[in-house]
């Protein structure tokens, strides 16, 4: 397959988001990680903070390209000329959430796919909201996160 977009917040990135990217990159030749631009979610890191942190972490894969975008995912995904969004599931309420978003998606634009690959189940419990409140209270995180985010995340939320 030639190119598939992968969105998200990554509020922050975990080694999840990192797990999905490494497995999206074996099944495409071209990968966009695309952050996106929601302020309704109160981000903890800015959109500019995050496209770096990914820039960072996603440098030993050439076929990831970083971007970010706002507004409907799949406009984004067409603007990049593909019409494959990659997308990871955690738990069955994941599943709910993105079937319901692949469904609504696919009856907008009928021509773009939503491929799901499962979480590798030593991430699958992870979630951005529980890992902020963890540090907040003075735990390590880094069996979650990469050193550099966790190291990060301590400076935002001190």
């Amino acid at each position: 397959m030639n190119k598939a977009v992968y969105a998200g917040t990554f509020d922050p990135i975990t080694k999840g988001h990192i797990d999905v990217i490494e497995r999206g990159t074996k099944i495409f030749n071209n990968l966009i990680v695309a952050v996106a631009d929601n302020p309704s979610k109160n981000p903890t890191f800015s959109r500019e903070e995050r496209i770096n942190q990914l820039k960072a972490i996603t440098t030993k894969y050439p076929n990831v390209k970083v971007d970010s975008f706002g507004g409907l995912l799949i406009d984004y995904v067409r603007k990049q000329e593909t019409n494959i969004i990659l997308r990871g599931i955690r738990t069955i309420s994941d599943f709910e959430y993105e079937f319901q978003m692949a469904l609504t998606n696919r009856a907008i634009a009928p021509d773009i796919e939503t491929i799901f690959v499962m979480a590798c189940e030593k991430y699958s419990y992870i979630s951005s909201r529980l890992l902020k409140e963890a540090i907040s209270l003075g735990a390590d995180v880094g069996l979650f996160v990469p050193a550099e985010i966790q190291e990060a995340l301590r400076k935002k939320l001190k």
